[in-house]
């Protein structure tokens, strides 16, 4: 296939070729339509033709189905009997039955290589966002890592951040004076939030090892690209999760690989399923933000490609920037279905050959139409076209399997264990014990120092320890408190209160002076 990745046959008779140019496959592009139109089989394809180009992929897995990738389809298969009557009718002549190299990913462990990375790198925005916090407690948040970066305090896991919160909660006094109110009822929100993080078993996400962008960008010896397969059956249970962490995943690419311009095909291709997940109840600079990485990030040599029901769940300012299109039937029951189905007809370059609102509606089960990019970046003629078979299995593979999978990966054992290494939780409690230890010594010192009257202070506040595990009985037979012991009890109720507590803070210094 010369001219690109083969899509499938357009024009009357389906006899005419659609191809996605690999030299602008990083112009990102979109494929919609409503449920059970074949927009998976789509996303099989495509992974397949890059994958034959040589082109690394990443790709989320809803339904389970797509694990087909790694093996290879069969006649026997009740529907790739029918896919090669097609493969015929569309002119696929080098239709063969091939299986491609796949990595699966998982963020809970199950299904795939556990995949983490830390609270510093996930940062406070999409943090916010995963939380779902206010702006109140968005402005904690920030606090936070400010105070993380000032006093070299690694946010590396969610006790990290929980230990930092706690110190917050504790100075927020004085932080106010310079951050701002820092409220202790947002601090207690954060965490609440948090704990809901572990009690929905997410608390593995965040640690180390985290996840090399390079083991994401990997070709085999044969050339193929690699298929990085994210399982998100499960994921889809919290969807805020899974939004932002493709999001975050989108937002290491961006920023960590260097400019190439317009290279002839994609470094990496990253497929985002559900799209209108990330979009939905996001905040306006959540969106800017997308906007802006969608838009910088072709120069990466990265094509983005959202896969959703509908194009209006995509914000226009975002959906001007998909090139390529694949757009599989759209019902129209209601009168904002018919809006938004007339819509998406007027994205379209028209054919004279047929009405383009008529055909989103009409066409079946595997037939598509399709826009792609050509010379200069121009868009195409919008086809009917008849998808192409894939050429992997339809469906899942076994348990089984995908642990043999597995197993054979390069990334096997490398990501399995975790590594707690020292971060912000244990230096805080290292500086919380040296301060007490740093306390007791000062009130060794203290007594040793003491007048006679300070002595005879230490000396009833002993006797009177003493005295208190005695019983009642014996109690009420006391001779009257000498003036001394009188004393030691005001000095030692004064020590325990507000006084007496920034006595020891001063004595101690503050956790953070000094590192």
């Amino acid at each position: 296939m010369a001219s690109g990745i083969f899509i499938g046959g357009g024009g009357a008779d389906y006899g005419t070729q659609q191809h996605l140019s690999l030299g602008y496959a990083n112009r990102h592009g979109l494929i919609a339509g409503a449920t059970g139109t074949g927009k998976t089989v789509t996303l099989q394809i495509l992974a397949e033709g890059f994958s034959k180009a040589g082109v690394p992929v990443f790709l989320s897995d809803v339904k389970g189905d797509l694990s087909g990738l790694a093996k290879a389809g069969s006649p026997a298969h009740k529907l790739h009997g029918p896919f090669t009557e097609r493969a015929t009718k569309i002119g696929f002549t080098d239709y063969i039955y091939e299986a491609f190299p796949v990595t699966f990913w998982d963020l809970f462990g199950d299904q795939g290589h556990p995949v983490r990375t830390t609270i510093s790198e996930m940062g406070p925005l999409l943090l916010a966002r995963l939380l779902e916090l206010t702006e109140a407690q968005e402005g904690i948040l920030n606090i936070a890592f400010r105070l993380a970066d000032e006093e070299g305090l690694p946010l590396l896991d969610l006790k990290d951040l929980q230990s930092l919160l706690v110190w917050i909660g504790e100075n927020a006094k004085e932080l106010s004076l310079r951050y701002g109110n820092v409220s202790s009822a947002s601090i207690g929100a954060i965490q609440r939030r948090l704990l809901v993080l572990e009690n929905q078993g997410v608390a593995g996400l965040f640690g180390e090892p985290a996840l090399a962008l390079s083991d994401l960008m990997r070709t085999g010896t044969d050339g193929k690209g690699q298929i990085n397969i994210l399982a998100a059956d499960k994921l889809m249970g919290a969807p805020g999760l899974y939004a932002t962490f493709l999001l975050w995943l989108l937002s290491e690419l961006f920023e960590e690989l260097p400019e190439v311009g317009d290279p002839d095909k994609p470094k990496l291709v990253f497929f985002f399923d559900e799209a209108h997940l990330l979009f939905d109840d996001a905040p306006k600079a959540l969106v800017d933000k997308v906007e802006q990485v969608a838009r910088l990030i072709r120069s990466k040599g990265v094509g983005v490609y959202f896969i959703t029901q509908n194009p209006a769940d995509v914000p226009e300012d975002i959906l001007g920037q998909l090139g390529n299109r694949i757009q599989h039937a759209l019902r129209a029951f209601t009168a904002k279905d018919k809006k938004e189905l007339r819509l998406a007809a007027e994205t379209y370059r028209e054919n004279p050959a047929f009405d383009t609102e008529e055909a989103i509606r009409e066409v079946g089960v595997g037939e598509a139409v399709t826009s792609m990019l050509q010379k200069k970046g121009v868009p195409g003629v919008v086809e009917r076209t008849l998808i192409r078979p894939p050429s992997s299995q339809l469906g899942p593979i076994s348990k089984a399997e995908r642990a043999q999978v597995m197993v054979a990966s390069e990334m096997a054992g490398k990501y399995d264990d975790p590594v707690d290494r020292k971060s912000a939780f244990e230096i805080l409690k290292s500086r919380a014990d040296q301060a007490a230890q740093e306390a007791a010594k000062a009130e060794e010192a203290a007594e040793e120092d003491a007048s006679p009257l300070a002595r005879e202070f230490s000396a009833a506040r002993r006797y009177s320890g003493t005295r208190v595990a005695r019983s009642t009985s014996r109690a009420s037979r006391r001779q009257p408190q000498s003036l001394g012991g009188a004393l030691a009890n005001a000095v030692i109720k004064e020590l325990s209160g507000t006084t007496g507590r920034r006595l020891v803070r001063g004595i101690l210094g503050g956790l953070f002076k000094g590192r």
